[in-house]
This record gives structure tokens, C-alpha cells and sequence, in this order.
């Protein structure tokens, strides 16, 4: 950890912030392919301890710590990433075509707020160069979600049969899906919220959906109550195993940064520290309002390894981190797991 602060993060936040991911892998990628590096970072990263296991919607998770999408859009680094701790990885968003996303820069950190914004605009490689990849990992007892999104090109009244795509090229080779409907980095996709248009989506899914894999759906935290009540309803009548809360915020407020600043930065989902307060709040009120035995996975916000103890307390069955991970570094999910632990023992599980 110390290393990372000390010397490895101040370099990595003097690039562009989406030159630093890509470099960021590649050490890790180059780091792990030398003699004696794999159990190192096992060592150092991972907690594996039968206390934190847990099962949900059919499929045992080592711990319940996941990575977001968006991380690893196109599973170049699954294989990798469980070298960090995680107990599973979300990979996608992806879509049915290949496509570049929004202009760059499209990614910028916030380091005062502990925070990102980004409109990516969902830039993948596409769904089959995904699945060439997948079919050739050994991920041993890493479970792999699927996020999957519409292409820009594709209007609204087609979206379901992006989706359908996405899962019936997905589906032998992820153990869960997440429909995303609320990035707000593709023109026109929250409007795919609405009752009827989510209705569609998720029914032409579940008719595909013959092996029973798990499917939750990622919701936008700029809902109103009244929005989230119609959404709950459709997850409810289509049978879905559950909820993401949530994807990013297209709020500004509270932030350290000048207006002035944020002003300049354009356009994009807000993630990280600021986030935290509204995501407990989508949590909770998600969590009273939803069946017992639908599953609930929080995001969004989660900054430390207390946030993390916090979300389970309020009743998440799982808990993604994202941006937390870019400033808090390496051991985020180990010490986060440590903390987890402690809290179990003394009376939360």
C-alpha cells in the first residue's frame, strides 16, 4: 500500500487518466509473468476464508466483493484481477458491435473529491471478441458477471434485440448477467427505465433464458421514488433475481472542485466518494421495498473498506467497488475483507 501511495499513484495520476488504466494494466499483466510474482501478490492481495463465502442466486462467491463494469470492458484481464482479491468480476459493458465510445478525453479524476467522471460511451471490442476471450480463461472459482448494453446505433424500439444478442452469444461463458439500462453516456439509453420499454427488454430476455442463469438489472441513482417503484414492479413481474444499485450520477453536487472546473469537464457519469451517501440511501430503500429473495449488489460510492462493512450492513448481498479501487490501491479488497470479517465475528452475519 505504501508503495502504491508513495510512488506508483502519484506517477500513474500525472497521465491522462485513461492512458494510466491502460498502463496500469499492462505492468500488472507484465509483473505477473514473472517467476514467483503469482504467489507474491497472493500473498499480499488475497484473503481467501471459508467465513467470507457466501452464496447467492445458485453460485458460491469466495467473497462478497466484486469489481464494477467498466473496469474490464472486454475481459482482457479477468484472469489477473482475482490476483486482487476479488471474489467476482463484472465484465462489459458490452455490446452486440464493436464501437469506439465518446471523444477523449472521456475519463477525469477528481482527487480532492475522491471521485471520476467519466462518458466512456460504452467502448468495447464487441460481444464475440469478448467471447473468444472467455472461452480460453481458467478462472478457477472466480465467478463472471456479464453487463450488457445496446450499440448507439440502435434505437430505442430495437434495444431488445441488442440484449438478446448479448445473452445468447454470453450465456455459456458468464455465470450472471446485469442489464444496463442507465449509463447515462449513450444518448436516449435511460429512457430504457421506462416501464414499458423495460418490460420488453427483460421478457425477450427470460424467453431466451432456458438454463435459468441469474439476471439483475443496473439502475440510474437519479430515479424518483415513483421511477423506482414501476422498476421494482418489472423485476418483479419478469422474475429477475435482482438489483445493481447503482450506475453513476449525472449530479454535481456535493463537490470540492469549482463549477468553473466541473464546467470545463463536460458531460459524464459522476462515480466515487460523492456518490457514497445517495447510494446508501438507493440501497436501503431498494432493499425495504424488494422480495427477500431477490439479491441486491451495491455500487457506486463505495471509497474505503468501511463502506464496504456499511453496504452489507444495510442489507447488500454483495458489494462492487470501482472507483474506490483506483485510489485506495492494490490491497482495497483485502483490507476491506479484513474489516468484513471482524464485523461478522462480532454478530452482523
Amino acid at each position: 500500500m505504501f508503495l502504491y501511495k508513495a510512488f506508483l499513484k502519484p506517477y500513474l495520476f500525472s497521465l491522462d487518466a485513461e492512458d494510466a488504466h491502460h498502463k496500469t494494466m499492462a505492468l500488472f499483466r507484465l509483473s505477473m509473468g514473472l517467476p514467483g510474482m503469482k504467489a507474491i501478490y497472493k500473498s499480499k492481495f488475497v484473503l481467501n476464508d471459508p467465513e467470507l463465502e457466501t452464496e447467492k442466486m445458485g453460485l458460491k462467491f469466495k467473497n462478497p466483493i466484486g469489481l464494477a463494469a467498466g473496469f474490464d470492458k472486454d475481459g482482457k484481464y479477468v484472469e489477473l484481477l482475482q490476483y486482487l482479491g476479488f471474489g467476482f468480476v463484472e465484465v462489459g459493458t458490452v455490446t452486440p458491435l464493436p464501437q469506439l465510445g465518446n471523444p477523449r478525453p472521456r475519463l477525469f479524476r477528481l482527487p480532492k473529491d475522491k471521485a471520476l467522471i467519466n462518458r466512456m460511451g460504452f467502448n468495447n471490442e464487441g460481444v464475440d471478441e469478448l467471447v473468444n476471450r472467455l472461452k480460453k480463461l481458467d478462472k478457477k472459482d472466480l465467478i463472471i458477471g456479464g453487463n450488457i448494453g445496446k450499440n448507439k446505433v440502435t434505437s430505442n424500439q430495437n434495444a431488445w434485440k441488442d440484449y438478446s444478442i448479448c445473452f445468447k452469444k454470453l450465456k455459456d461463458y458468464v455465470d450472471y448477467f446485469v442489464v444496463n439500462v442507465s449509463s447515462p453516456n449513450t444518448p436516449g439509453l435511460r429512457e430504457l427505465q421506462n416501464k414499458d420499454a423495460l418490460t420488453e427488454i427483460l421478457e425477450r430476455i427470460q424467453e431466451m433464458n432456458n438454463e435459468g442463469h441469474p439476471i439483475l438489472l443496473k439502475i440510474a441513482p437519479d430515479i424518483s421514488i415513483g421511477e423506482l417503484d414501476d422498476i421494482l414492479e418489472v423485476v418483479e413481474n419478469t422474475n429477475l433475481n435482482g438489483i445493481v444499485t447503482n450506475n453513476t450520477t449525472i449530479a454535481r453536487s456535493p463537490l470540492m472542485i469549482s463549477e468553473e472546473r466541473i464546467a470545463k469537464l463536460g458531460k459524464g457519469g459522476l462515480s466515487g466518494k460523492p456518490l457514497a451517501d445517495r447510494s446508501m440511501e438507493l440501497l436501503k430503500e431498494v432493499r425495504s421495498k424488494i422480495s427477500e429473495d431477490k439479491v441486491v449488489i451495491s455500487s457506486g460510492g463505495v471509497y474505503n473498506p468501511n463502506e464496504v462493512s456499511n453496504r452489507l450492513v444495510a442489507g447488500a448481498d454483495l458489494v462492487q467497488i470501482y472507483t474506490g479501487l483506483i485510489y485506495q490501491g492494490p490491497q482495497f479488497v483485502k483490507n476491506s475483507l479484513r474489516l468484513i470479517r471482524n464485523t461478522y465475528r462480532n454478530g452482523m452475519g
